[in-house]
């Protein structure tokens, strides 16, 4: 067969085009130049070179035609399309701007990580030991650098440089280790077995501390224990306390003949049984040497602590908050959980604005005369006006508002007293309630911030006062086996059905 100039062209052109996408692809896969890619790129060029030169004139008569000018139009279309989205990748590749829009922002760094990454003083390394890099990781780490010129990053494998390895005692893939001058320490990984901003952050703040802080919680009249990871108990919250570097233990008073010198924070989480007269004078005496105490009272209990609390100008009442504007709907609560919204003005509570924290069964605790200006007393929890106090629940929990016996709300769920010992401050905390703190509930809306700056606030730590990484809220719907069969059969047959139909109206009304 004997081919014209046209044919030719077009054959030429064809090789040309194939030599260039198979020197892109081979590119593509070796992620690097190589001789051969260049010569398939190279002579890919030169042939569609000669293709245009040998076609020319078939080219030229071509695009003389009416439809071959309309296809023109429409290929110059398309490139400007993909040239102006090239460049807006490019401009985006240049100048990195994400946009968090999961409702507890979980892909934005914590106010927590900006506080402490951002104060470091000198280089600190997280290195990462494996044969690839992981995405995830590698954009958290972009984040956390953009905080401070001090923030280095590594991945290194372990194969290729084994004496790295050696050095930080590195033993599987995956692992994340922390330097700080001279000190080196692991990232314990999270429940999913990745390293989260919780557990990196929580290293970074353990390897630049100097000074460890020990909170102590009392036991012996029935408190809740940091032990127990029961509903009941406070093992979370122990948990989050190591994780900032604190030291935890437990104390009783009695065989201590007092609070322990290297207590920090002392914490009376919702004592059953009443404190003695003695006990109680020793914690008076603990804040008068500038120390700093956490009380969680829970209604229908008497600590006898209301001594110490008066001689702080603070009242607890005898009494239990119900809350009835129905907030609490938001989250499965009744009446008997107040929800508080209104805060303080106390670095305790800084930065809840638009948020909330919720105490199942809370009394009262406020400010006993708001004429006083020493101690420093701020109420921190309001509860909303549509809250009222009762004595105590009735029986078969019906619950009305009594004008005559009842006090309507804003009611103060929580107080901070500070003064002034020497140079140092003493401070207390006083909230109605111990629950907001068990196990189930601390992870909840701000429940485990007000824990947590509460402790950072009485150990003098205002630097760790922030609002902390959040974990994801599980929003899996649960359904029936007939909710799940009719999902199924809507999915399968209803709106396949629909456009089908609507494709057969369209027809039928072209026609």
């Amino acid at each position: 067969m004997k081919w014209d100039r046209n044919e030719t062209a077009r054959f030429i052109g064809t090789l040309a085009v194939a030599m260039v996408i198979a020197g892109y692809l081979r590119y593509s896969i070796q992620g690097e130049f190589l001789p051969f890619s260049k010569g398939l790129l190279i002579g890919g060029g030169v042939a569609l070179l000669v293709a245009v030169v040998v076609g020319f004139q078939g080219i030229i008569t071509f695009f003389s035609k009416r439809s071959a000018q309309q296809g023109a139009n429409t290929s110059i279309l398309a490139i400007a399309v993909i040239a102006i989205l090239a460049v807006a990748n490019f401009v985006g590749y240049r100048h990195h701007k994400r946009f968090d829009l999961t409702t507890e922002k979980l892909y934005t760094l914590s106010d927590q990580t900006r506080q402490i990454v951002s104060g470091l003083q000198k280089d600190l390394t997280v290195v990462r030991f494996d044969k690839s890099p992981s995405a995830a990781f590698d954009d958290l780490m972009a984040e956390y650098k953009t905080l401070s010129p001090h923030f280095k990053y590594l991945t290194v494998d372990p194969n290729q440089k084994p004496e790295i390895a050696k050095e930080y005692d590195a033993n599987r893939m995956g692992e994340v280790f922390v330097a700080y001058g001279d000190r080196k320490q692991r990232v314990e990984a999270g429940a999913q077995g990745d390293v989260a901003e919780q557990d990196l952050t929580g290293t970074i703040l353990k390897i630049t501390s100097d000074k460890v802080k020990t909170v102590c919680f009392v036991t012996g009249h029935g408190e809740r224990s940091i032990a127990d990871s029961s509903q009941e108990g406070l093992s979370s919250a122990d948990a989050g306390l190591k994780k900032e570097n604190y030291l935890t233990k437990t104390v009783n008073l009695i065989t201590e003949s007092g609070v322990p010198a290297d207590c920090t924070v002392l914490v009376i989480a919702g004592p059953k049984q009443s404190y003695y007269p003695q006990e109680t004078a020793w914690i008076g005496k603990y804040l008068d040497a500038a120390g700093g105490a956490l009380a969680l009272v829970d209604p229908s209990t008497d600590p006898k602590l209301d001594e110490l609390f008066q001689s702080w100008n603070i009242a607890v009442g005898n009494n239990v908050v119900i809350d009835a504007s129905g907030m609490g709907q938001v989250i499965g609560a009744g009446p008997t959980i107040p929800i508080v919204a209104d805060f303080g003005a106390s670095p305790i509570t800084k930065g809840f604005e638009r948020s909330a924290t919720f105490f199942p069964m809370a009394r009262t605790a406020s400010i006993a005369d708001k004429s006083k200006t020493i101690p420093e007393t701020v109420d921190l929890l309001k509860t909303s006006e549509r809250s009222f106090s009762i004595p105590s629940l009735p029986k078969g929990n019906k619950i009305t508002f009594d004008p005559k016996a009842d006090t309507r709300g804003p009611l103060s769920l929580g107080v901070s007293g500070s003064r002034k010992v020497g140079d140092r401050n003493a401070r207390l905390v006083v909230i109605g309630n111990s629950q907001f703190a068990m196990n189930p509930y601390l992870p909840q809306l701000r429940n485990g911030d007000l824990f947590y700056n509460a402790i950072d606030w009485l150990a003098a730590d205002e630097n760790l006062i922030s609002i902390r990484p959040k974990a994801a809220t599980n929003r899996r719907v649960n359904l029936s086996a007939g909710q799940a069969s009719l999902l199924h059969w809507l999915d399968l047959l209803f709106l396949p059905g629909l456009i089908v139909l609507a494709g057969i109206m369209i027809w039928a009304k072209r026609r």
